[in-house]
């Protein structure tokens, strides 16, 4: 492959099962906005599977025999259960061991950050307040202005706002979404295997690589934008 004309080399993170180790405050709103609506909330092994879409996308997925009014009603009570856990001083969604490390290793290398998550606005910039990322990505992509994942949208507006091009371009996810995602945007594709969906999942998804620790980011994400420009 001819070398890449564009300087910037971009690489846009998920954030939960990523960046953020949210599943145990996501089953227990979905769970608890299932009780306050009066259904049967869904088998604990279904919600994982789920992360990464959007929240509309998921709550559909999670209960399929419920019409659009039940989805609806899911969704606001599970948007103000969220509202109101930030409310509270003390409330901590952590992020994984390593992130800001992760994140200050790239950016000292040169890359460019974005993210690309089935995350709403509100809870994406809630996160980087609270845990003091705010301004470290120059493109924040949510289902709020696109279509969610698996869908490639988020990554070509991420990589038009940075000015990036794909073979320059990285996008890290747990999911297959985000390696769908990927795929389909034509950039590479890093996957992690501390998240939400298994390491093997990830490379039958077609991942390029799959990383156990956040401290092999960097050297994958090096090595990968080597190989696209090789």
């Amino acid at each position: 492959m001819a070398e890449s004309t564009s300087p910037v080399r971009l690489v846009v993170f998920d954030l939960d099962g990523t960046i953020v180790d949210s599943l145990a405050h996501i089953a227990r709103a979905i769970v608890q906005a299932s009780e306050v609506v009066g259904i049967s909330p869904p088998a604990d092994h279904a919600i994982p599977r789920v992360i990464g879409l959007s929240l509309e996308v998921a709550i559909a997925t999670l209960f399929p025999g419920h019409g659009s009014e039940v989805h609806v009603e899911i969704d606001r009570v599970y948007r103000k259960i969220f509202a109101e856990w930030r409310a509270k001083p003390g409330h901590v969604e952590p992020l994984f061991v390593g992130s800001v490390e992760a994140i200050d290793a790239l950016e000292g290398a040169g890359f460019i950050l974005g993210i690309a998550t089935g995350k709403a606005r509100r809870g994406v910039d809630f996160l980087l307040d609270h845990h003091r990322l705010g301004g470290r990505f120059v493109t924040i992509q949510t289902p709020d202005i696109a279509p969610g994942k698996p869908d490639p949208v988020m990554l070509y507006q991420a990589m038009s706002a940075a000015g990036a091009v794909p073979d320059n371009t990285v996008m890290i996810g747990d999911t297959v979404y985000d390696i769908g995602m990927a795929r389909a945007a034509g950039t590479k594709a890093l996957g992690v295997s501390w998240g939400n969906h298994q390491a093997d999942e990830l490379r039958q998804s077609g991942a390029h690589m799959v990383v156990d620790r956040m401290d092999q980011v960097l050297q994958a994400v090096h090595d990968l934008t080597r190989s696209s420009n090789a």
